[in-house]
């Protein structure tokens, strides 16, 4: 398994907490206290979640506007965070190629969520990718 897929499930780790608590901060070296973290895989990971806290409004936007009669909250916790992180890449990580990010977020649905969740997450990401990336 890749560094940057490491970094992806630490980062799926910390926004499930984010949403468990309300909002609070989370720090990933509290996760390392709970969890194998991969000291590599931190650095990525926390740019992703500093990131997606800063443009936490338009990426929900975002994604409720390419979900077609789903609102976040009714998303399961796990399926709207993978899509909050590649959301988050597909739109501010020019130099991450989008089939990786798309695949990325397909096998970690796969792993961490259920059979239905990689075909919904990848309707989603699909449209969200058609719509800001040009390639």
């Amino acid at each position: 398994m890749s560094i940057r897929r490491k970094s992806r499930e630490l980062a799926l780790q910390c926004l499930y907490q984010l949403d468990q608590c309300g909002g609070q901060q989370t720090d990933i070296a509290r996760m390392g206290e709970h969890f194998d973290v991969n000291k590599k895989a931190v650095p990525y990971a926390q740019e992703l979640i500093s990131g997606i806290q800063l443009q936490w409004d338009a990426i929900n936007s975002m994604i409720e506007l390419h979900a077609k009669n789903w609102r976040l909250s009714r998303m399961a916790v796990i399926d709207r965070n993978i899509l909050r992180i590649a959301s988050f890449e597909l739109a501010h990580m020019p130099d991450v190629p989008s089939s990786v990010i798309l695949n990325e977020a397909i096998e970690i649905a796969k792993r961490f969520s259920t059979d239905d969740a990689a075909p919904f997450i990848n309707g989603i990401l699909d449209s969200i990718c058609r719509s800001v990336r040009k390639e």
